[in-house]
């Protein structure tokens, strides 16, 4: 009698533990943040840069900076009035007079790559041969290249070996800032100026995989 009383116990349970729902799946992790981007517009048939545009590049020179090991893209574009040739050819001139400000604006030249698309990418969809401003612009984007493990790594180590040698703790300054950026994934910052350092102190490298 006690053996029936503890099978059908057993049964309930186990028939309990089947009916439970299963746990809830793990949210996905958010998507990472879009690059900031920036848009310059021109007049019809030219490539010079007005005082708003200047503003805005001078903005997307800003966000280069605070942002280690970031590249930026120019695209230039056109509308659709004139022959294609001719606005492939002008849309690559409007994404070199942006590169030539964001030089002027400190970042450097290596970091800028300039794209001419001409009539491809419309904002506004056009027919042919419509003038329209919006299209008339070269789009700037920021993107920041993610640093490998390795790179981390050997910036951490090159950190590592400044605090351990020298007898100098600057709260400001070149290096300070520069074990900052180690600390925040930001190695393209930071690793040539913690290098300099060593190297200037007659400190030999850690060794880099």
């Amino acid at each position: 009698m006690l053996k029936s009383l503890f099978a059908a116990i057993a049964a309930a349970l186990l028939l309990g533990a089947c009916d439970q729902p299963p746990p809830p799946a793990a949210a996905p992790p958010p998507p990472p943040p879009a690059p900031p981007s920036y848009m310059v517009f021109f007049d019809w048939d030219r490539s010079n840069l007005s005082a708003q545009a200047l503003n805005t590049i001078q903005q997307a020179a800003t966000a280069y900076k605070t942002r280690g090991g970031a590249r930026i893209t120019a695209t230039g574009h056109t509308d659709t009035s004139g022959p294609e040739a001719y606005n492939m050819a002008l849309s690559l001139r409007r994404a070199n007079s942006v590169k030539d400000a964001l030089v002027k604006e400190g970042v450097p030249a290596t970091a800028i790559t300039t794209v001419g698309r001409g009539e491809a990418g419309l904002l506004v969809q056009t027919g042919d041969g419509v003038r329209e401003p919006q299209n008339r612009r070269v789009e700037i984007v920021v993107v920041v290249q993610m640093a490998s493990t390795n790179d981390v790594a050997y910036c951490r180590a090159l950190a590592a070996s400044w605090r351990k040698t020298s007898t100098a703790s600057p709260a400001q300054g070149p290096v300070p800032e520069a074990i900052a950026q180690c600390d925040a994934g930001n190695t393209a910052a930071g690793i040539p100026v913690l290098e300099k350092a060593l190297r200037d102190s007659k400190v030999q490298l850690p060794p880099r995989t």
